[in-house]
């Protein structure tokens, strides 16, 4: 799942693989034990590509237990969004169940069905506090988690345990060369890891990357230098101009400044900076959990990848969840078939370790998946318990704010020298007549 071209809602998401086409997919009643299919019912759930791999095996379960069948009507990321917008305005919809990026929750939230009594104090207990909070609009319950991500650090194992780069570390830095864990580790590693690896007199090996196209790493700084919101407080009052916000953009655009990343961050996003690392050409990224377990068996790094959570800043280790929700919109005729489905896709989330994308969103559920090849879920459960991860803010203009205001502010910071207060002075200003 990458980013496509069409930044107007793609900045802010993780990338899951999506088939660019419409696909309408049904899935029969039949199970391991024989049950076939005694309901004439049937739910249309509306996904994304990735969404669809992490629910057909529970929609499959789904199936057997109650006979209902699932249909899913997989669309284009940015085409979901034009559907459910267009649908959900009009009151008249296709679909009984939707899968929404944690983003358009305060947007579409208002069309759907509260779950409120779905999430008990049992449930509560079972999901991270951030997706807690992020699953409410106004008051109420509008989405249940089906599977989370958050970046986690990944290093090159071959490189961190070579005895010569371990000597060499050693010898300028006066310490044993490890998995960084503040923000001024990181710098130090990516700057020794910047090297000319064949001796031809140009770098090949950068020791991370800067990643200007995308705002949601910027983000997780933020809250690594302790602060209590991103970009708007609490109240809806526009605070991307204080302090913290300024310290996390220097630490950001650090290794640009270094020369240590790879040239042009302005416009790598994650599909660029996942292709980087997985060609051998960084020693670390920050990067989704998922796509750990998605290096591609020809990649020069396969098999020699760690993994750990987010450098520290001075508030800890904290990132950004992109977590996504299963919804009912107030406007289905199959309310209670389509709520006894999200029931059972949370009750059943350990499923969805079993698809391509190899995620879930509960604690029991993450914590089963552990396994050797899969340690990308422990660094993205320690990170989603850090106390300063939160979600993004509640506002139905925060994609306009990210495509109009943060994307252009962090490429115009990634091209070199500039100042970062004046960047961060203009980004108020603009956010302000956005929210007013």
């Amino acid at each position: 799942m990458m980013p496509t071209n069409d930044k107007r809602r793609r900045t802010s998401r993780i990338a899951l693989p999506a088939a660019g086409v419409v696909l309408a997919l049904g899935l029969s009643g039949c199970g391991a034990g024989g049950t076939t299919n005694t309901s004439d019912e049937t739910l249309t759930v509306l996904v994304e590509g990735g969404g669809r791999a992490v629910l057909t095996p529970i929609a499959e379960a789904f199936e057997t237990e109650t006979g209902t069948s699932v249909t899913f009507v997989e669309l284009p990321y940015d085409s979901l969004y034009d559907r459910l917008n267009t649908e959900l305005s009009s009151g008249d919809v296709s679909f009984d169940v939707a899968a929404l990026d944690a983003i358009w929750l305060s947007a579409f939230g208002p069309g759907m069905v509260p779950l409120d009594d779905m999430f008990t104090d049992a449930v509560r207990d079972d999901l991270f506090p951030s997706l807690v909070e992020e699953a409410q609009v106004d008051g109420n319950f509008v989405g249940m988690p089906a599977w989370t991500n958050a970046e986690i650090l990944y290093y090159r194992t071959d490189l961190f345990s070579d005895p010569a780069q371990q000597a060499a570390f050693r010898d300028e830095y006066g310490r044993e060369l490890a998995p960084p864990t503040t923000w001024e580790e990181y710098l130090e590693v990516a700057t020794f890891f910047t090297q000319d690896t064949d001796g031809d007199g140009t770098v090949d090996l950068h020791g991370a990357d800067v990643k200007g196209a995308v705002e949601t790493e910027w983000l997780s700084l933020v809250l690594q230098a302790g602060a209590d919101s991103m970009v708007l407080d609490d109240e809806g009052n526009v605070v991307v101009d204080d302090a913290d916000h300024k310290a996390a953009l220097d630490a950001y655009i650090a290794p640009v400044g270094e020369g240590i990343a790879p040239a042009g961050a302005s416009q790598v996003d994650w599909a660029t900076a996942q292709n980087l690392f997985n060609q051998g050409q960084l020693a670390m990224t920050r990067f989704w959990a998922h796509a750990y377990t998605q290096i591609p068996e020809d990649s020069p790094v396969h098999g020699n990848v760690g993994v750990t959570t987010m450098p520290a800043g001075p508030g800890g280790a904290a990132a950004v969840p992109g977590a996504w929700y299963l919804s009912v919109p107030q406007a289905t005729s199959n309310q209670e078939a389509a709520e006894e489905f999200v029931q059972f896709a949370f009750e059943n989330n350990e499923l969805g370790l079993e698809s391509d994308l190899g995620l879930a969103a509960t604690v029991p559920a993450l914590e089963a998946g552990e396994a050797a090849g899969r340690e990308n879920l422990g660094a993205l459960m320690t990170t989603l318990n850090e106390p300063g991860t939160a979600p993004r803010p509640d506002t139905d203009r925060w994609q306009e704010i990210v495509d109009s205001v943060l994307i252009p502010m962090l490429q115009e910071a990634t091209t070199g020298d500039v100042d970062t207060q004046a960047l961060l002075d203009r980004a108020a200003e603009q956010i302000e007549a956005i929210v007013d």
